[in-house]
């Protein structure tokens, strides 16, 4: 059992970042952002003219990495890559370089590395089936695809702020699928994942539940013998 481990997963637009910030934010954990790690990947191997499916060169990248993902910035090799990361072609690369089962490796490795240090909130999209899979707590966040294509076009956040509706939940669509059947580490719901549908729910409402079964959860993992960290 990871103790003090809370993993959150679900597809794009599920509300996974807002969530997620906000329970560690509520028990003093540290959040990490797991997209945000193979984001700053696929920059730092364009910044280095890598082809971003070259799976020899990029595993070295993303194996040798330094990664600051703390207060909100994330921060790869001592370059501050925050809002770069955050850009169309960003997103093309960044889901061609999570299909590299050996650049996936790399970064398991980095995840479970940080989950170590004790007290985290991990969101992605194989937190409960790959990263962590012994977890104290598992959630898993999902919405209508009308929801989260809505949600995604009015977060200032990301790139499709403000683009057509239609445009969006498309793009939505291409990375859903790409998600759900790549060969390394598709999304999954974990089997003792607990879903969470946060369609038509408020953002106060869905972070309260979350938190209820996360601390109802960490009581019961303090329960329960501990076991050794997954391979």
């Amino acid at each position: 059992m990871t103790a003090r481990a809370i993993a959150i997963d679900g597809p794009s637009g599920a509300g996974k970042g807002t969530v997620a910030r906000a329970v560690a934010q509520a028990l003093a954990y540290r959040y990490v952002d797991t997209g945000a790690m193979y984001r700053a990947v696929a920059w730092k191997a364009l910044r280095d003219r890598v082809g971003v499916d070259d799976e020899a060169a990029v595993e070295p990248i993303a194996a040798r990495a330094s990664f600051n993902l703390d207060g909100g910035r994330v921060v790869i090799d001592g370059h501050d890559v925050t809002r770069e990361i955050r850009t169309p072609d960003i997103d093309v690369a960044a889901a061609a370089v999570a299909r590299l089962p050996r650049v996936r490796k790399a970064l398991v490795a980095h995840q479970r590395a940080l989950a170590g240090q004790g007290g985290v909130v991990m969101e992605g999209r194989d937190i409960g089936t790959a990263v962590l899979p012994d977890a104290a707590v598992k959630i898993y966040l999902d919405a209508s695809p009308e929801e989260r294509a809505a949600r995604r076009a009015a977060d200032p956040a990301h790139v499709l702020s403000g683009a057509a509706l239609g445009e969006v939940a498309d793009a939505l669509a291409a990375r859903d699928r790409v998600d759900r059947t790549r060969a390394a580490s598709p999304l999954v719901q974990a089997p003792d994942a607990i879903q969470v549908d946060t369609t038509g729910v408020s953002v106060d409402e869905v972070i309260d539940r979350v938190l209820a079964l996360v601390r109802a959860g960490l009581r019961g993992a303090a329960g329960r013998p501990a076991r050794s960290g997954a391979d």
